[in-house]
């Protein structure tokens, strides 16, 4: 029993945040924004058609903008609640973009397709939570990540579909104070699309960065090339350069779903930090998030962030994508126990369709169609990472898929 009593204070005391649930701060305002008071004006919310919900959404012309927040001052926004009335729709999904801009700069530090910044790639909307982001009934985005600034916040979303957004509704809550830091962490988010990965080369999840900061976390897509049929895509493993790595990063993981917390496969699963929101084989789509919440990953010089893109299956399966299927793959280790194969760290490594290939579970680089979101930390309110990828790119083939 003291045990267990023990475990539920040690939970409840991760639960809260530093600040105690009957901590009165000084100096502290709460304001909420949403289209019924769009300037966070004390007394000035719901006036509207005499209080009786005269504005509580608006309309997306096709190429036009919207101002979610446009604010001056400094403070933390504490939660953002959206939903639209396109939301199952994966074209719309990748054709919205969500962009944040911090303190009064011009390049946005997230500029990212609106389904996707919300926790869930692909064009995909599924119930879930996480310690970041939730959507309870599929029809609905929340976020949780506090993103603090020190002279002003402006968030927009814009619509680069070819039709109208008929309703966005929206509520972003936060808290008005001063911040003591001498350097405040800002909130960043990146992302990025290869519509065929490079045979051998790591996807970037995110490119190199240079600054001070934290990274959480990212949510990843990938739509499998039917050449490799239902064989296991996820043996790439996650590589993290930090603070002046070259050639080799100094944190590398053990396989794609090892990092986001199973094995031997991957279902679909929905935890705190970890999870698994889409595993269609039939379809070939897979989205999947990995958070560090209980386990940071700082940086105080640059940070960099790759997925290897590989797959594994018997040798003779292996042969029949290439003979058959005329799949593209490269080799790369075998395993049959005792023995462990490293074909890459052989002078004249043997060709899969020779005899003497090893036999076993064989290891290749593949091509896929992946995509990815990239959460993080910076002392900057911006940063040289590269604009949003094109719509065209975005929605290309989402839907066929």
């Amino acid at each position: 029993m003291k045990n267990l009593f023990f475990l539920f204070a040690v939970l409840m005391s991760l639960t809260l945040s530093a600040q105690e649930l009957y901590d009165l701060p000084k100096n502290e305002k709460t304001r909420w924004i949403s289209f019924e008071n769009i300037n966070a004006k004390k007394g000035a919310g719901a006036k509207e058609n005499k209080g009786a919900k005269g504005h509580p959404f608006e309309r997306i012309p096709a190429g036009e903008s919207v101002d979610l927040v446009n604010i001056e001052g400094s403070g933390i926004i504490k939660r953002i609640w959206l939903t639209h009335s396109d939301h199952l729709t994966p074209e719309m999904l990748r054709s919205l973009k969500i962009e944040m801009f911090w303190d009064g700069e011009e390049k946005p530090a997230v500029s990212v397709p609106l389904g996707d910044f919300f926790g869930i790639g692909l064009g995909k909307s599924v119930p879930f939570e996480s310690a970041l982001f939730s959507d309870p009934e599929a029809r609905s985005f929340n976020c949780v990540i506090p993103m603090p600034f020190k002279d002003g916040a402006r968030i927009t979303v814009t619509n680069e579909a070819d039709r109208r957004l008929d309703m966005i509704f929206f509520d972003v809550n936060l808290i008005m104070k001063e911040h003591k830091e001498k350097e405040l962490l800002y909130f960043h988010a990146y992302w990025n699309r290869e519509l065929k990965t490079e045979l051998g080369k790591d996807f970037t999840i995110l490119p190199k960065v240079e600054g001070k900061g934290r990274f959480l976390g990212t949510n990843i897509g990938i739509f499998t090339d039917k050449r490799y049929e239902n064989t296991w895509w996820g043996e790439g493993e996650v590589k993290i350069y930090l603070d002046g790595d070259t050639d080799f990063p100094t944190l590398a993981g053990s396989g794609t779903e090892d990092y986001v917390g199973t094995a031997y496969g991957q279902g679909t699963y929905n935890h705190q930090y970890q999870g698994s929101l889409v595993a269609d084989a039939e379809e070939g789509a897979y989205a999947f998030y990995r958070y560090h919440i209980p386990d940071p990953i700082y940086f105080y010089n640059d940070i960099k962030v790759t997925i290897q893109q590989m797959g594994g299956a018997p040798k003779a399966k292996v042969r029949a994508l290439v003979n058959e299927n005329g799949a593209e793959l490269i080799p790369v280790t075998v395993d049959k126990a005792p023995n462990f194969v490293r074909l890459l760290e052989m002078k004249n490594p043997p060709k899969l369709n020779d005899e003497d290939f090893p036999d076993g579970w064989t290891n290749f680089y593949r091509s896929d169609d992946v995509s990815a979101t990239a959460y993080f930390y910076l002392n900057k309110p911006s940063s040289d990472l590269p604009q949003l990828q094109p719509v065209e790119v975005r929605v290309k083939d989402i839907i066929k898929k």
